[in-house]
């Protein structure tokens, strides 16, 4: 993209990761062939070729892998906290380990800048494992009980904006906790899962604790409604939570869903701008705005507006989109064709409904699946692109004048899963994060993840919480 000064390309290079030609399924601690012959591939998003190919499981794969974690169950439910808690450490230090190569192969397979997977994903992948191995023999100091138990066997489905991240969020505490997990990553990104499974087995990791089975909805579908399963976490669209929710209802399983959202960014009058600026960027364009918490919807109080709109354009313009191995690249490719026909799609429903669409200058690669960084202005609570999720780099502003309009305004939506506030007044912070129907509220920041914090959301953004001591209450029989 336009910029004052010109960068050398930085590449990272792709010979620190050995991506084999097709890869099988992982059960009770080993790589297996499918009982069908069915297989997918997965691609690059930045340049389409294909990176390897992979089982797709069907009901007699997904029925192996959870009796391997039943049978695996009775004795990793017994070991004491701290013998569990060993193996969790070791993960955690060969994820640190081998963090280059599994940071290449996730902008690989994903799409996202490499600065992204290097120095916000992995660091968090290997924390989260740090942090529930620190658990795993107080759980009784968690205040669930004195004795909480395991659940079982957990059926865990993840989405491909944060492959390995959303698996460290679902396998560490239930690990920590006792249970055995089946796995199925999402059908665009499932290397990182597969290169996990070989980091649980060098672990050593007893066999059938960790199973991991690819494929589509359908493989998903296969786990979800699986008898043997006793826990269900889902992370990915409102749609699919709410056929999971479904599909469970009446039997015994227990459930959290992490789904949609439309997050609220409020900048007040008194925010530092060029402070809120960044925020805002960070907000809606780190990872392509492929990340369900986003600040999709910037509410800018109406007197610093063009102002705030002007330091924005400008700073858009400096962004550089490309090759997401170039260390210098902040925005990546979009992670599937069908993932920018339908950014593409709610984009044009934008401008056909009357709203004013600015787009970053930029020269888009000739290969892969590229949206640049947009704006649309003139927009209100009843077009579209202020409603839907776009789950792309698109970002719709709205303007309110009084504190309670602003509230009004970031309240007015199906989704209740994130917000930001940006202000030089705390009491104005506090005052209004209590009136947001919001599960996370960043106060002059925006999307800064710990593992100690508890995620999750309200309305159609699902429900139950990850990470932090939150997080192992959807494990533990309490």
């Amino acid at each position: 993209m336009t910029n004052p000064f010109e960068y050398a390309p930085a590449p990272e290079s792709r010979a620190v990761v050995d991506i084999a030609p097709s890869y099988g399924l992982f059960i009770d601690g080993e790589f297996t062939e499918g009982s069908g012959e069915d297989r997918n591939k997965t691609l690059s998003p930045a340049t389409e070729e294909v990176l390897a190919e992979y089982v797709q499981a069907n009901e007699e794969d997904v029925d192996r892998a959870v009796r391997a974690a039943r049978k695996a169950f009775e004795k990793w439910s017994a070991l004491p906290g701290a013998e569990r808690a060993k193996y969790l450490f070791r993960i955690a230090r060969i994820i640190q380990e081998r963090s280059r190569e599994l940071a290449v192969l996730e902008t690989l397979d994903n799409g996202k800048p490499i600065r992204e997977t290097r120095d916000a994903d992995l660091p968090l992948v290997a924390a989260h494992f740090f942090y529930y191995a620190g658990w795993a023999d107080k759980l009784g100091h968690a205040g669930f009980g004195p004795e909480p138990k395991p659940l079982g066997v957990a059926g865990q489905v993840i989405p491909w904006n944060f492959p390995l991240l959303m698996l460290a969020w679902k396998v560490a505490p239930a690990l920590a906790t006792g249970n055995t997990v089946v796995l199925k990553p999402a059908e665009t990104t499932p290397l990182s899962a597969l290169f996990f499974a070989d980091i649980c087995r060098r672990a050593g990791l007893p066999k059938g604790v960790v199973n991991i089975v690819t494929g589509d909805g359908r493989t998903g579908a296969a786990l979800v409604g699986h008898p043997g399963i006793d826990k269900v976490a889902f992370t990915g669209s409102t749609a699919v939570g709410k056929a999971i929710a479904r599909q469970v209802a009446g039997t015994a399983k227990r459930v959290t869903l992490e789904l949609g959202g439309k997050g609220a960014n409020i900048v007040f009058d008194d925010a530092p701008i060029d402070q809120a600026v960044e925020g805002i960027v960070n907000g809606i364009f780190f990872n392509q705005g492929q990340v369900c918490c986003a600040g999709s919807r910037l509410l800018v109080q109406e007197s610093i507006e063009e102002e705030l709109l002007d330091a924005l354009k400008r700073r858009l313009g400096t962004l550089r989109l490309g090759d997401p191995l170039d260390k210098n690249t902040d925005i990546g490719a979009i992670n599937s064709a069908e993932q920018l026909a339908r950014i593409t799609a709610l984009a044009r429903t934008g401008e056909a409904e009357g709203a004013e669409r600015w787009t970053a200058p930029c020269e888009l690669p000739s290969a892969g699946y590229w949206f640049a960084p947009t704006l649309f202005t003139g927009v209100t609570q009843a077009h579209t692109v202020a409603r839907d999720e776009i789950f792309g780099p698109v970002l719709s502003v709205l303007t309110f004048r009084t504190p309670d309009e602003a509230v009004a305004k970031a309240n007015n939506s199906q989704y209740g899963l994130s917000a930001g506030i940006w202000s030089e007044k705390g009491s104005r912070i506090l005052a209004v994060a209590n009136k947001l129907r919001a599960g996370v509220v960043w106060a002059n920041t925006f999307n800064k993840f710990d593992p100690t914090s508890p995620f999750g959301g309200f309305k159609e953004s699902g429900f139950g919480r990850e990470g932090g001591r939150h997080g192992l209450e959807a494990y533990l029989d309490v």
